[in-house]
C-alpha cells in the first residue's frame, strides 16, 4: 500500500512529539539521492528515550498499516534508523547527531517544515 509521503511525515512527527523528541528536522533529499525522498532527523536525551521514540513511531505507523521496512540500531539506542521507503527516520542521541552531522552532509537538501505544529 503506497502512502502519501506528507501523510507519513505528519504521522512520524506527531508520534515523535508524543514522546518528547526534540530538534525535529525534515530534509527533502529526493533530488540528491535515489534512496528516499525525505530524511526525518530528531533527537532524544538518552538511550531509553531514543528507543521509546523509535518504538512509538513504529507502533503508531503499524496501527495505520504502514510497516517499517528496516530498523537498525535499536539494540544500542544511540542512533536508530527506521526505513519507510520514501521516508527514512533517524532518531539520535544528541552526541551521535552532532558527531555524524547529517545536516552538514545533506546541507544542499531543502528543509521542510513539519505540517504538525508546535513539535520542534
Amino acid at each position: 500500500m503506497a502512502v502519501d509521503p506528507q501523510v507519513l511525515l505528519d504521522l512520524i512527527v506527531q508520534a515523535a512529539g508524543e514522546k518528547k523528541a526534540f530538534d525535529i528536522v525534515i530534509l527533502n533529499v529526493g533530488n540528491l539521492t535515489t534512496v528516499c525522498d525525505y530524511f526525518v532527523l530528531l533527537s532524544g536525551r538518552s538511550t531509553t528515550q531514543v528507543k521509546a521514540i523509535a518504538e512509538h513511531i513504529q507502533d503508531k505507523l503499524t496501527e495505520q498499516r504502514i510497516p517499517v521496512l528496516r530498523r537498525e540500531g535499536f539494540r544500542d539506542g544511540h542512533w536508530v534508523l527506521l526505513d519507510y521507503g520514501d521516508v527514512v527516520v533517524h532518531v539520535f542521541q544528541e552526541a551521535e547527531r552532532e558527531f555524524y552531522g547529517l545536516e552538514r552532509l545533506w546541507q544542499d537538501a531543502p528543509v521542510v517544515k513539519p505540517a504538525v505544529s508546535g513539535l520542534t
